[in-house]
């Protein structure tokens, strides 16, 4: 009877030896494959994106790449801002360019019409609305587009930046500026003399114009809404100007067509772009006063 307890007992421990070594086995492989993947993620390959984007992007895109490379660290995303215009030039003179972000539709219907805009790859991202601005202490008497005239000195954009382009066309519809097919065609001394001959110093970008208010070089300038995100206690908002007068202020984005980018630069770039104009992107965008509102 004792030989046949001492039997089973050893048995069982045997049993349960086995199941021991299993379980640690199974442990190394789990552990193995972990290790695997691990590895695969380290080894994705390193690349780096030219991202071209419109100067009032600047901010915001700061954040969208610091939120893209939490779950992309191998993607080094290097920004060029300026003026839509001035970044659509640098594109048709050959500078190297993955994602092109403009502030307006006739820098990016350029683009396509070169044959520089990647089939399916065009999408509305955001509107914004043009501001007239001043210092937040400024005694000014002027109080939108209406009485621009009563300025001492003008910060506007030139008429190849969206900015400047808007704000020409809302002078036209107001009545302010004579009827052009193209606003973007009428000069600074022509706005000036509409003006009755008021001071206007032309600006490159969007971020100049406000530099020059906040800076107090000139009395007012008329910049986008979202500029004005961290200048809130510099700088007082005269005028929303409505859609009415502008038009829609819509920017569109694209991957160009980019003969110095391999396959695996094409795919990076193509996932950066999807990750901009994801639903989780569009909150960011919100908090940076964009209108996300776009079709």
């Amino acid at each position: 009877m004792k030989k046949r307890v001492l039997a089973t007992l050893l048995a069982m421990s045997m049993v349960l030896g086995l199941a021991a070594c299993g379980s640690k086995s199974d442990s190394k492989d789990d552990k193995k494959e972990e290790t695997k993947t691990e590895a695969k993620a380290d080894d994705a390959e390193d690349v780096e994106l030219q991202v071209f984007i419109a100067a009032s992007l600047s901010k915001v895109m700061d954040e969208v790449a610091t939120e893209y490379q939490k779950d992309h660290p191998n993607v080094k995303i290097t920004f060029n801002a300026d003026s839509s215009g001035t970044l659509l030039t640098q594109i048709e003179e050959g500078y190297a360019c993955d994602v092109f972000f403009s502030a307006a539709q006739k820098q990016m219907d350029q683009l396509e019409a070169d044959g520089l805009v990647v089939e399916g790859t065009r999408h509305n991202v955001v509107n914004n609305q043009v501001v007239v601005i001043t210092l937040k202490d400024s005694d000014t008497t002027v109080t939108g587009l209406e009485n621009l005239n009563e300025a001492k000195s003008i910060a506007l954009a030139g008429g190849s930046v969206p900015v400047g382009k808007y704000t020409r066309q809302a002078l036209m519809n107001l009545g302010i500026l004579d009827k052009a097919d193209d606003a973007s065609t009428i000069t600074t001394e022509q706005v000036s003399e509409a003006l009755g001959g008021a001071e206007i110093s032309e600006q490159a970008n969007v971020s100049k114009v406000l530099i020059a208010v906040t800076e107090g070089a000139c009395e007012v300038g008329t910049t986008y809404y979202s500029d004005t995100y961290g200048y809130e206690d510099q700088i007082k908002i005269l005028q929303t100007v409505s859609y009415d007068l502008t038009g829609n202020v819509i920017y569109p984005i694209c991957r160009v067509e980019n003969k110095e980018a391999d396959d695996a630069k094409k795919k990076a770039a193509d996932d950066f772009l999807a990750y901009v104009t994801s639903d989780d992107t569009k909150k960011i965008f919100d908090s940076y006063y964009f209108d996300t509102n776009v079709e």
